[in-house]
């Protein structure tokens, strides 16, 4: 699961990447509202979590184009302004959660995964497909009920098949979802994160089905 987190306090900024990715999400970090709307047109994300005073703009205008582009990636935002007048402001520009600072970490996560979960079509905590799960709050792919070790590239590969099983997924949308900004992922390294990924999870009734110049589908079934 990837987040973008918009914050240009540094020491918060650390210590909520640290944190999050403790917790296995893959965090982006921004401190400006230009460089977070840089990322939004370059990167796929599951969640932003977004602060209002931000040194170029005001976080709620990041939020609004999102919104006048039908963008629907669920937005958080996590602000020190705590008049009433602010939080209606913000869920009515198209945020999906508010907190304030200072906050509970506890509670934040809990939060972000609900906003994640909702956003997926309000799955419960796993997707299961032939032998396989995700579990979506602990970020591990379980086969026979025991976590499947992979690489972190595999594991993003068929996290995003997991999340969007039966559908198909583009090369660009996988690309988008592996990148780190530092880094472009080519057809090539996809291929072969695919080919990997295939061989680890045909023994557990679960196949990833080529689709002809559109991309990949996870469904049930060995395949061939």
């Amino acid at each position: 699961m990837k987040i973008l987190l918009v914050e240009d306090d540094p020491v918060l900024s650390d210590g909520l990447n640290y944190t999050l990715s403790l917790s296995g999400y893959v965090v982006t970090c921004a401190m400006t509202g230009n460089y977070a709307e840089g990322l939004l047109l370059a990167q796929d994300f599951d969640l932003i979590i977004l602060d209002l005073g931000l040194p170029d703009m005001d976080g709620t205008e990041i939020l609004w184009k999102l919104r006048v582009r039908k963008i629907n990636i669920p937005v958080m935002i996590l602000t020190a302004r705590d008049a009433i007048n602010d939080k209606i402001e913000g869920l009515e520009r198209g945020a999906d959660d508010y907190m304030v600072k200072p906050f509970d970490l506890r509670e934040l996560e809990s939060r972000i995964h609900a906003l994640i979960r909702r956003s997926y079509g309000n799955f419960n905590k796993d997707i299961e497909v032939g032998r396989l799960a995700l579990d979506t709050l602990d970020h591990l792919v379980l086969a026979d009920g025991q976590p499947l070790i992979l690489f972190p590239r595999e594991f993003g590969v068929l996290e995003v098949l997991m999340l969007q099983v039966g559908r198909v997924v583009s090369k660009d949308k996988i690309a988008q979802r592996l990148s780190t900004g530092e880094e472009e992922l080519g057809d090539n390294a996809i291929e072969v994160y695919i080919h990997r990924l295939r061989k680890r999870i045909k023994p557990y009734d679960a196949n990833i089905r080529t689709v002809r110049g559109l991309g990949y589908m996870l469904e049930s079934g060995a395949g061939g």
